[in-house]
């Protein structure tokens, strides 16, 4: 059933695939943010009306969208055509028809992406890891002096690698946050990593690269990261073209 797998609440991604508008129109290649709000059967699903810079999107009907799903079971992809909007309770609600069936996605989430970022980092107790697990995140302790300064070379939604001057040992657990650049609320993105894989850059002696995996991790958070990834990666398909 379709709500194995998506449910009310989860975030989707939507992306004209139709020829309903001109090229030039913004919207047609526009990728859009909203959630779920019902799943009325196996095959038709109600979302929220996208907004976009405080305005509403009207997307029109008999438009045809390729849609993305941020579940806790990870991405899925179908496709799908809009068959009715209309308006509850000061809600604008989309009726779409899934022409496809549900496939997973890993590519995006596990597409590593290079950057450069500011990595604050350091060893992880085991009373910190069960406050993270139990959702206690204020237990942990960051006294500014305790944290590691290092920087993330390439991200993806199941870890990063990075580059110090110091290194741990492979099968630490340590926590880490960083700040993803563009994000207008300059959110501080806080995990529990293991550290998979170190080793010492050849051309560089002194400096480590250590490549780790999220142990915990709020699906917010991940949601936002590998959505931060794809939007960076299109930027620089745009430019490419």
């Amino acid at each position: 059933m379709l709500t194995d797998y998506i449910s009310p609440g989860n975030r989707v991604e939507l992306k004209a695939t139709g020829k309903i508008w001109m090229d030039e129109d913004m919207r047609t290649r526009h990728i859009y943010m909203s959630k779920i709000m019902d799943v009325t059967s196996d095959d038709r699903i109600e979302v929220l009306m996208p907004y976009e810079k405080g305005k509403l999107v009207l997307l029109p009907v008999d438009g045809e969208y390729s849609l993305c799903f941020y579940s806790p079971r990870g991405l899925f992809q179908c496709y799908s055509k809009i068959v009715d909007r209309y308006r509850s309770d000061n809600m604008y609600i989309l009726v779409l028809d899934l022409t496809s069936q549900l496939q997973k996605l890993q590519r995006r989430e596990y597409y590593r992406f290079s950057c450069a970022l500011e990595l604050k980092s350091r060893l992880c107790s085991k009373e910190e890891l069960e406050a993270f697990e139990n959702n206690r995140k204020y237990l942990v302790d960051n006294s500014k002096d305790q944290l590691q300064r290092s920087v993330v070379v390439d991200i993806s939604g199941g870890g990063l690698r990075f580059v110090s001057n110091f290194r741990y040992d492979e099968g630490s657990i340590i926590y880490c946050s960083y700040r993803l650049p563009g994000n207008v609320n300059d959110k501080e993105y806080e995990m529990i990593c293991s550290i998979l894989k170190v080793q010492e850059l050849e051309s560089r002696p002194g400096l480590f690269e250590h490549r780790i995996q999220y142990v915990y991790i709020d699906e917010t958070s991940r949601e936002d990261i590998i959505h931060f990834i794809f939007e960076e990666e299109r930027k620089i398909r745009k430019k490419q073209t």
